[in-house]
C-alpha cells in the first residue's frame, strides 16, 4: 500500500456556518500506515477553498476524538444542533488545513481475539499520523512546522502526549509494526483539554484533594423509555464505606512525597511542597483558581453567592481552599482510577493481548481483589507525559496549553498544575488556566487557541 497523498482524489463539499457556506475539499478515508490493524487507521484532509495563507503555509489542525481511551473515529466537518460548528470547521474557517485521524482505543480486538486498543495504540496511531503529514510536505498545502494537536480529556492526554514525546524512541518499535513511515512526529503547538494524565499518581492526587469528603456525586441517565418524555440525568449521591475511607487516607500520604520527590519550584524558584495545612503547591494552585475568578468577574459575572471567595473593592482578592473543594464535591471513590477488581477504563487502557485488563499503580497491584497483573513500567510510562518532559531524546512543542474547567471533577486539579509547572521548569512555553464554571469538556474556547497561533513570533 502506497502512503503518497493523492492531491487530486477529493470530493468537493460545502457545509452552511452561519447562513454562510464553507467550501472545502474533503480527502476522506485515507490510510496513514502500511500495516493497519483496524479500519480504524485513516485519515480525513480538509482543504479550504479560501484562506489567507499560502500554498504550503497553511497551519495544520489535528484533532483527535478520542474518549475514556475508547477508540476515536476520524472526524469531519459538522455544525451541531444549536448552530455551534465543531472543532474541525472552525479551523477551516480561519483558513486551517485540517487533518483528522482515526486512533485505536480500549476493548478493540482483531480476529483472533487480541486486544489491539491496549496501550501505547492510541498515541502510537496519533504520531503515525503526524510522520504520514511530513511524509507528503510536498503533496499538501499545510505548513507540516505547524501542526496544532488538539483533544479532550483521554483525547486532551494524546494531545499532550504528542506535544511531549516528539521522535522518541520508545515508540519505534510500535510504530514499525504498524507501518508508520520513517519520518519525524514533532508537533508545534499541543492545545490539551482536562486531559487525564498521570495516571499512576492521579489516585493518590484525587485523595489529597478530596480526603475528608465521603460523598460522592454523580449522576444517572434516565432513558426516554423509563421517563415517558425525554432522557434526563438525575443526581446520585453513594456514600464511601469505612473500607474506602481508610484507603483514601493511605493514598492521600503518598501523594504529598511524590510531589517532594519531584522537585519542583514556582517562577521565582521557591519549592513547590504539599503539607498538612497547605504548602506552597496549594498556594500556587489558589492563586490560578483566583485568576479564573477575576476573569469571570471582568466577563459580567457575579460571584457574590461563592462564599468562598473573598472579594474587596470589586476585585477576588482571597480563597478558602477547603470550601472551594467542598463545592467542587467529590465524584469518584477510592482508588479513582486503579481500582482493586480492575473496572475503570483506565485498567483496560493497560490491558496486554491476552489480558483484558490489568493494573497500573503498585497500590492497587498490591490490593488487587482479582488477583490481577501489573501492567509492565514501560508501558505505563509511554502514557504519561511527564515521564518525557525532561528527556532530551524528545522533542517538545514550542509551546502547550492545558485547560481544566475549575469545577472539573474527573481528576484532581493538582494534576494539570503538576504537568504545567514541570514543563515550566524545563523551559517549555505553557499556558494553564482553569476556566470558571467548565466542567469536565472541551473546545469551548478554540478561537483564542488559533489566535494564539497566528500571533506566536515562530509563525510570523
Amino acid at each position: 500500500m502506497g502512503l503518497t497523498f493523492d492531491k487530486n482524489s477529493y470530493e468537493v463539499k460545502s457545509i452552511t456556518v452561519n447562513g454562510e457556506d464553507l467550501v472545502y475539499r474533503a480527502y476522506e478515508g485515507i490510510p496513514y500506515v502500511e500495516s493497519p490493524q483496524s479500519e480504524l487507521q485513516v485519515i480525513n484532509i480538509y482543504i479550504p477553498e479560501k484562506s489567507p495563507y499560502k500554498e504550503g503555509r497553511m497551519p495544520i489542525f489535528l484533532p483527535n476524538t478520542v474518549g475514556g481511551y475508547m477508540p476515536g473515529k476520524a472526524d469531519t466537518p459538522k455544525v451541531w444542533e444549536d448552530g455551534t460548528p465543531n472543532s474541525l470547521v472552525q479551523a477551516l474557517l480561519r483558513g486551517y488545513m485540517v487533518a483528522a485521524p482515526g486512533l485505536r482505543g480500549r476493548g478493540m480486538k482483531n480476529e483472533k481475539g487480541e486486544n489491539i486498543g491496549v496501550a501505547p495504540a492510541d498515541i502510537c496511531d496519533y504520531k503515525a499520523a503526524v510522520r504520514y503529514l511530513r511524509y507528503n510536505k510536498e503533496h499538501i498545502p499545510g505548513d507540516t512546522e505547524k501542526i496544532i494537536s488538539n483533544g479532550t480529556s483521554a483525547g486532551g492526554a494524546m494531545s499532550a502526549l504528542l506535544g511531549t514525546t516528539g521522535n522518541h524512541p520508545d515508540y519505534e518499535p510500535y510504530l514499525d509494526a504498524i507501518g508508520a513511515v520513517k519520518e519525524r512526529d514533532d508537533i508545534f503547538y499541543a492545545s490539551c483539554y482536562c486531559p487525564i494524565i498521570n495516571l499512576e499518581h492521579a489516585d493518590a492526587a484525587y485523595e489529597w484533594e478530596f480526603f475528608g469528603l465521603w460523598d460522592c456525586h454523580q449522576g444517572k441517565y434516565i432513558p426516554p423509555e423509563h421517563t415517558g418524555e425525554e432522557g434526563k440525568w438525575v443526581p446520585v449521591v453513594r456514600q464511601m464505606t469505612e473500607e474506602q475511607k481508610k484507603v483514601s487516607e493511605e493514598l492521600k500520604n503518598q501523594f504529598a512525597l511524590y510531589v517532594k520527590n519531584l522537585g519542583l519550584t514556582d517562577a521565582l524558584g521557591v519549592p513547590l511542597v504539599l503539607e498538612e495545612e497547605g504548602g506552597t503547591l496549594r498556594d500556587l494552585l489558589c492563586w490560578y483558581i483566583l485568576q479564573s475568578a477575576d476573569e469571570a468577574v471582568k466577563q459580567g459575572e457575579n460571584l457574590e453567592p461563592y462564599g468562598w471567595l473573598l472579594a474587596r473593592g470589586g476585585e477576588i482578592v482571597a480563597m478558602d481552599y477547603q470550601m472551594y473543594i467542598k463545592y467542587r464535591t467529590r465524584m469518584k471513590d477510592t482508588p479513582a482510577f486503579d481500582k482493586f477488581n480492575l473496572t475503570t477504563p483506565e485498567n483496560e487502557l493497560f490491558g496486554n493481548t491476552v489480558h483484558e485488563r490489568r493494573h497500573f499503580t503498585e497500590y492497587s497491584h498490591k490490593h488487587s481483589c482479582s488477583n490481577g497483573e501489573m501492567a509492565e513500567p514501560l508501558q505505563i510510562k509511554m502514557m504519561n507525559p511527564m515521564e518525557y518532559v525532561s528527556d532530551e531524546r524528545a522533542v517538545k512543542a514550542q509551546h502547550i496549553r492545558i485547560r481544566h474547567g475549575a469545577i472539573d471533577r474527573d481528576t484532581s486539579v493538582f494534576i494539570p498544575l503538576l504537568f504545567a509547572v514541570l514543563l515550566q521548569n524545563n523551559g517549555v512555553s505553557v499556558d494553564l488556566a482553569y476556566p470558571w464554571g467548565k466542567w469536565h469538556m472541551g473546545d469551548y474556547d478554540l478561537e483564542k487557541v488559533f489566535d494564539e497561533v497566528d500571533s506566536m513570533e515562530a509563525y510570523k
